[in-house]
């Protein structure tokens, strides 16, 4: 029987390769398109990638393949663009080189032989990349396979989310493979599929299953050559087969072969994997054990390692890959070879025995030790150190993995970076001291303490650097478990500084993994050094400590703050952090009501941030700028600034201070009465972004929401934003939360509810420093107040204290927005039944220069109403006039409530309004305006003093049953969506008043 090692037939498959095929034809016709391969090891995902490259290549497109590759913690950064940069660069070198015209110093990174690479950072990079590919798409069609994905590091995956994010219109394919069952609940990876998959509209998935009983059969037949099993022992053997493999063709196929090759049955992968490699001529088999150190050996560097004349090498190289063990892998550079399958590696590195392991180590760092050009200078400092590492020699292993650390950072590769300070801290112990002081190293950190009088590196050192590149790697329980090290090594009496400075990053680490507010152990860095002499550690946690303070009791304690960090920070040469410190003072004087002359700082601080090419603090920059316009009244030139504000952090990949500028944006979006931008703005960035700007995002969707009366979906937006942010405890968010909880609990007419919310938000006060939100909830609860005077059920005791406790604290506010006392000032005039339509009118004249629509007509509606109560000439004329604007912005907006506030108002004074209602039409009088029958409007008088159905029926002297059709038909003309909003407007338009 002859015995192939694959089947030639292409089995089954056939509704996912149409799927591939449906994308290929998309992309010729010039719609870029994303296909993610996903399946468990060995289900053939390779092998139906193949099939769509061969269809590819048959209608003229380039194909460029990329793997990700297995590197343990430390993968080597943009592994697969590099391959598919090269793979290009093989296929259509000329045309690449032409294309890459303008950008050879960006794509140098990755591809070398393209030139020099130039100073600038990873965004040029992956622009450049990008661009790359929409120039190459101009001219033919491009089909990109990166393969693996489970194994991509950090810098791939981000690569790869702004290619697909950036997504060009060329006739581009990018397909990815992952192995599904090695994306376990924590894997990376996981959380980077789940963000692709909100992107349907361009990423899509195709998922491989098993094989069907048949299909493996067909396989079978393939592999032997076989149209059918010959007797009842072959099928009996062909089912066998298929059970133990579960329909998994690589199984399939490894089973399969054993049993051809007379090696028998194992029960276990592994066992199965090494049967092939234990077949092998005994030259071939150690090659192969010596290649599984990496997962791509280039040719020369295997040749270095093995010790073998280039005959050996080449016929050992033979029978490996004529076994299907290994398989060429070439690039314009440098040859080489990597394993068939990855599970084949992995059983071969499972049987090394720990000598063999280390030897091997030993041996692949010596050869690149002599020659550094055996591998790619993109890759030679992160292998050198892989490979002392696997030869477990510290002192050679410790300063390799301290130049990788170098290489990395220099990169923005933190998730690396952190692999391989994870691997220094755990050899510290194993190298002797000596060799340790000899050690260069050059921090980072310009807060962190120099060690006085004692030169060299330090454990604590280390633990200093992996604990903030856990912080900015997102690896918030890595980052603890440096800290807490490092606190055991340091002594707070003799070395306060050191100890000061990890007590600020563990409340770093706090705040941002949302595990509370961080101010304990903010208090603690701070009396450590609070009688210290000045110097950038101590500048560090005065700044930190004003910009903790900020967010949670800003007062003029905390601009003096500020000004000490900025002072202490300037003297000691700390120059970022200045800058810092200079932001953290700009957004305390904006908070506590010196809003211009911190807008000014911040613009200048912007730019000073471009010129210092500080990402951080540029991020930080925009989102407070953002903010302080916003609060200032000038919203327009809020979305001004931060829409280009949002272009560069994005461009930068600063996700999570763009979401928060993002949101700022929103927000002012929905002052300007541009809800639709504003809810597009939401969308766009509410996935994937950091608690803060995932709150402050679904906090625009809820305020928006109940501004359109659409009270059902409130609920879980705002759930949505608590669930991120309810263990910080800051004002900026949980009165912001109670303002729109209290709005649309008092639209649908549950009022105890809202005054429930308003006083548990009310008990928080005071808060100083808070005055923007602290005004807004005022505001909001007189309304509230003011709407439920007279009420029948309400308690007029209970209405008035609430009154009393929102003029005590409204005493001494600051104005953090021009227009917000005026209105506040006639909002209570009203809560507390003295309204008087100049102060409404003071009102509108504050909030008109805003922009601010539908502010602007919620005041309009209730100066009307003012107007309309007393008996001044002219005022009836002028109230119509006011809710005819009120009524046509309200139903421009789609404010439905506000809409339905003017018309209820107009029909009860017999106002005409020429605008199209937004629900009922107005009529002659408030209740005609329905169309409520008489019956119905008895009805409606019973359910605003609160009687139940049975209490109507027994009133009226109708049943229960009749009682429930009049109470719907009511509510249905009414738009009311509940008894308690049908309740709610009765009383709020006095449909039954005296």
């Amino acid at each position: 029987m002859k015995t192939r090692f694959v089947s030639p037939v292409f089995v089954g498959r056939k509704e996912q390769l149409n799927a591939l095929r449906s994308a290929l034809r998309q992309a010729d016709a010039g719609e870029s398109q994303v296909r993610l391969v996903g399946g468990e090891a060995g289900i053939g995902k390779t092998r139906l990638v193949q099939e769509l490259q061969r269809d590819a290549q048959l209608s003229g497109a380039v194909v460029a393949v990329g793997a990700c590759l297995d590197q343990g913690a430390a993968g080597l950064p943009f592994a697969p663009f590099v391959a598919v940069l090269r793979a290009l660069h093989r296929e259509i070198g000329p045309a690449l080189t032409a294309h890459t015209a303008g950008m050879e110093g960006d794509l140098a990174r990755l591809l070398p032989e393209l030139g020099e690479a130039g100073p600038e950072g990873r965004t040029r990079l992956f622009e450049a990349t990008v661009r790359l590919l929409e120039r190459l798409g101009a001219d033919r069609t491009v089909v990109v396979v990166l393969e693996d994905l489970h194994w991509a590091d950090r810098s791939t995956r981000e690569l790869l989310s702004y290619l697909i994010r950036a997504l060009p219109p060329a006739r581009l394919l990018v397909l990815a493979t992952f192995r599904s069952d090695a994306v376990h609940r924590r894997h990376p990876l996981r959380a980077f599929l789940g963000e692709l998959d909100r992107l349907r509209g361009v990423v899509q998935h195709v998922d491989l299953g098993p094989l069907g009983r048949d299909e493996v059969l067909a396989q079978l037949a393939g592999i032997r050559g076989d149209a059918a099993p010959a007797s009842a022992s072959a099928a009996a053997a062909a089912s066998e087969v298929y059970r133990r493999s579960e329909g998994n063709p690589f199984f399939v196929e490894e089973l399969t072969l054993s049993e051809a090759a007379g090696h028998g049955m194992s029960d276990s992968l592994r066992e199965l994997l090494l049967i092939r490699v234990e077949s092998l001529p005994q030259a071939a088999r150690e090659l192969v054990r010596t290649a599984a150190l990496d997962a791509v050996v280039e040719h020369e560097l295997l040749a270095a390692v093995a010790g073998l004349d280039e005959d050996e090498l080449l016929a050992g190289l033979r029978e490996a890959v004529g076994a299907r063990i290994l398989m060429p892998v070439r690039s314009p550079g440098a040859d080489g070879y990597a394993f068939r399958h990855a599970l084949l590696r992995e059983a071969v590195l499972d049987d090394l025995l720990p000598g063999d392991r280390r030897r091997l180590g030993r041996r692949y760092a010596d050869s690149l030790t002599a020659d550094a050009t055996l591998v790619g200078s993109e890759e030679r400092a992160v292998r050198l150190a892989g490979y002392w590492y696997h030869a477990r020699e510290p002192a050679r292993a410790l300063p390799a993995l301290l130049d990788a650390v170098a290489e990395t950072r220099e990169r923005h590769v933190y998730d690396a970076q952190l692999d391989l300070l994870e691997r220094a801290i755990e050899l510290w112990d194993r190298v002797p001291e000596e060799r340790r002081r000899d050690l260069a190293w050059q921090g980072t950190l310009e807060s962190y303490p120099p060690h006085e009088g004692k030169p060299g590196l330090h454990l604590v050192d280390l633990l200093a650097e992996a604990a903030r590149a856990a912080l900015l790697g997102w690896a918030a329980e890595r980052g603890f478990a440096f800290v807490r090290q490092a606190e055991r090594l340091v002594d707070e009496r003799t070395d306060p500084l050191r100890a000061a400075w990890f007590w600020m990053e563990r409340s770093r680490l706090t705040a941002f993994s949302d595990r509370g507010d961080g101010g304990a152990e903010l208090a603690r860095a701070y009396d450590l050094v609070r009688d210290t002499p000045p110097s950038p550690t101590h500048a560090d946690v005065l700044h930190y400590l004003a910009s903790w303070r900020r967010l949670h009791d800003a007062d003029e304690n905390t601009v003096a703050l500020a000004a000490r960090a900025v002072e202490q920070a300037r003297t000691t040469g700390a120059a970022e952090l200045e800058l810092n410190a200079r932001a953290t003072l700009a957004h305390v004087r904006a908070q506590l009501g010196d809003t211009e002359t911190a807008i000014a700082e911040l613009y200048e601080l912007r730019e000073a941030a471009t010129r210092a090419d500080a990402p951080r603090l540029l991020g930080r920059v925009n989102v407070n700028l953002t903010d302080a316009l916003h609060k200032q009244g000038r919203a327009a030139e809020a979305v001004e600034a931060g829409l280009a504000g949002v272009e560069e952090l994005n461009r930068r990949r600063l996700y999570g201070a763009a979401s928060l500028t993002a949101a700022n944006v929103a927000e002012s979006l929905f002052h300007l009465g541009e809800w639709d931008r504003a809810a597009a703005l939401v969308e766009r960035w509410r996935d994937g972004a950091t608690s803060r700007g995932y709150a402050s995002l679904h906090l625009v969707a809820a305020r928006t929401a109940a501004a359109r009366g659409a009270y059902d979906t409130v609920p879980a937006l705002l759930a949505a934003a608590r669930q991120q942010v309810s263990r910080l405890g800051e004002p900026q968010f949980e009165l912001p939360l109670a303002v729109v909880e209290l709005h649309a609990a008092a639209g649908q007419g549950r009022h105890p509810e809202a005054f429930a919310v308003l006083r548990a938000a009310l008990a928080s006060l005071p808060l100083p420093g808070q005055d923007w939100y602290v005004t807004q909830l005022l505001i909001a609860g007189a309304q509230l107040a003011g709407d439920t005077g007279g009420l029948p059920g309400q308690d007029d005791a209970e209405r008035q204290d609430v009154v009393d406790r929102l003029s005590t604290a409204s005493a001494g506010l600051a104005p953090g927005w021009p227009a917000l006392l005026p209105w506040l000032a006639a909002e209570l005039a009203r809560a507390r039944q003295e309204d008087d339509p100049a102060l409404w009118a003071r009102a509108a004249d504050a909030v008109e220069p805003c922009g601010c629509p539908h502010i602007l007509a919620r005041i309009r509606c209730q100066w009307a109403e003012a107007l309309l109560a007393v008996s001044v000439d002219g005022a009836r004329e002028e109230a119509a006039g006011l809710l005819a604007q009120a009524h046509a912005e309200a139903v421009r907006l789609g404010a439905r409530p506000l809409a339905e506030d003017a018309e209820l108002l107009a029909g009860r004074a017999r106002i005409a309004l020429t605008t199209a209602p937004a629900g009922a039409p107005a009529a002659r009088d408030a209740l005609a305006g329905f169309g409520l029958t008489a019956r119905e409007r008895d009805v409606l008088r019973l359910v605003a003093t609160g009687r139940s159905n049975r209490q109507i029926a027994g009133d009226l002297f109708i049943s229960p049953k009749t009682a429930s059709v009049h109470v719907s038909h009511m509510m249905a003309k009414l738009g009311a969506a509940s008894r308690g909003e049908a309740a709610a407007i009765a009383h709020r338009m006095r449909f039954f008043q005296e």
